[in-house]
């Protein structure tokens, strides 16, 4: 059995990070599946998904490294095309990558205590 719905998010901009575990726990509670696997994609190039204690130190450590790693104020190739001033979204957006695979066991996302969906404008 499949079961597909999309979740739309309002951002504002880069570092812009949400918490969308509890959306995907209703979705899979409506979808009625017990057991399987749910799959989630960033359908965009400048934005990623991933897992991590949605806390507000790692809430505010997570885009602050990944700026430290991929700072938005150097001149990368993408601004030489597109001068649209995000070029390190693209590169951070890839190194954390689109997409997430989360195991659903009972019929509940099977996550640790401490562990939550993010999606991060980058």
């Amino acid at each position: 059995m499949t079961y597909q719905k999309q979740i739309t998010l309002d951002t504002k901009g880069h570092r812009d990070m949400h918490d969308i575990t509890e959306e995907v726990a209703r979705i899979i509670e409506e979808s009625h599946i017990r057991t399987g696997v749910v799959q989630l994609f960033n359908i965009g190039s400048t934005a990623a998904l991933g897992t991590i204690e949605f806390e507000p130190g790692l809430q505010a450590d997570l885009p602050e490294t990944l700026d430290k790693l991929i700072p938005p104020d150097h001149d990368y190739g993408h601004e030489q095309a597109w001068h649209d001033g995000n070029g390190h979204s693209h590169l951070q957006a890839t190194l954390l990558g689109p997409s997430l695979t989360v195991p659903i066991a009972g019929g509940k996302l099977a996550l640790g205590t401490w562990q939550q969906i993010f999606h991060l404008e980058c």
